[in-house]
């Protein structure tokens, strides 16, 4: 497959594009603290961090009304940390009367000290599952990242969810050069071995750097989206069928997938109405991410 380099100027071929299609997922970004501190994280969170600030239910009732006027399908929540933010049980109430609910959680403290309150929402209208992050099999190698402790926490949150009832996966680090089949197998013998099931789902990530991070990689061009995709391929991609909304600056924007928020180039509007006809230009490094390696942080299927 031939990629045009991104830094070849004036006379590189156009960028390729998704034109949005119906909105099946609405992402909300909870904010950028945490309660951690990793180097790696892509959103550049710690504790008190205020790029993104911190949502509260007022400021995400009205798009959750909105999403699903307009048909959505599941509404899904990153951060951060979405358990550092006060209103998140609320939040997810609200929101599981209306549609599935999907949580991303680092599985530390923040998560484990609010247990109780999650298991309450068990018994909302629509399901609620999780996602957790456990880096690498070893928990020397996770807690070298997310600090010590860290991966005993996450599997026992993750053991805890799924006892008391609630779907979970996990997300993992992909990298360069793996044996992906023996890193799953791995995961998946640990699994059990936490009293989870052996096909719990797995959700593998390649470096996708820090905030504002600016490499070298291949530009996708729209002869790459054209000539290698189909339309059914291309209706795969996030952008296609979700959109995520952030909290900057006091304001509620829609910005095109969770990858994006650094790029204010992305922000598609301040209402899912408003951004449901922008095309999304591939233009971010992210983007390469999610053609090269078939990266989603969605778990819907959209077709």
């Amino acid at each position: 497959m031939s990629l045009v380099l991104a830094r070849n100027g004036p006379a590189a071929a156009a960028v390729g594009s998704i034109e949005p299609g119906p909105l099946k997922e609405l992402w909300f970004h909870t904010g950028t603290a945490c309660n951690l501190a990793c180097p790696f994280c892509l959103e550049g969170s710690k504790p008190g961090d205020n790029r993104l600030e911190r949502i509260s239910l007022a400021d995400a009732m009205p798009w959750l009304d909105e999403a699903v006027a307009m048909g959505v399908r599941q509404f899904s929540f990153t951060g951060g940390e979405p358990f550092v933010v006060r209103d998140i049980i609320r939040i997810l109430d609200y929101a599981l009367g209306l549609a599935p609910c999907l949580v991303l959680s680092n599985g530390t403290d923040p998560a484990l000290r609010r247990l109780d309150a999650i298991e309450s929402l068990a018994v909302r209208p629509h399901p609620l599952s999780f996602r957790i992050s456990i880096d690498y099999g070893r928990e020397g190698r996770h807690d070298a990242g997310r600090g010590e402790g860290s991966s005993r926490k996450a599997w026992q949150c993750l053991a805890e969810l799924h006892r008391r009832g609630f779907p979970v996966s996990i997300a993992r680090q992909r990298e360069s050069g793996e044996d992906t089949a023996a890193v799953d197998l791995q995961f998946r013998e640990l699994c059990l071995a936490h009293g989870l099931p052996g096909g719990t789902r797995i959700v593998s990530f390649p470096d996708f750097l820090t905030p504002g991070a600016h490499p070298d990689v291949p530009l996708v061009s729209e002869h790459c989206m054209t000539a290698y995709q189909t339309a059914d391929s291309r209706s795969q991609f996030m952008c296609h069928f979700s959109k995520m909304v952030v909290k900057k600056h006091g304001r509620m924007r829609v910005y095109a997938c969770t990858l994006v928020d650094d790029d204010e180039s992305f922000d598609l509007g301040g209402s899912l109405h408003e951004a449901a006809g922008v095309r999304v230009m591939l233009r971010h490094h992210r983007c390469h991410s999610c053609f090269a390696h078939g990266s989603s942080c969605s778990e819907i299927n959209p077709g």
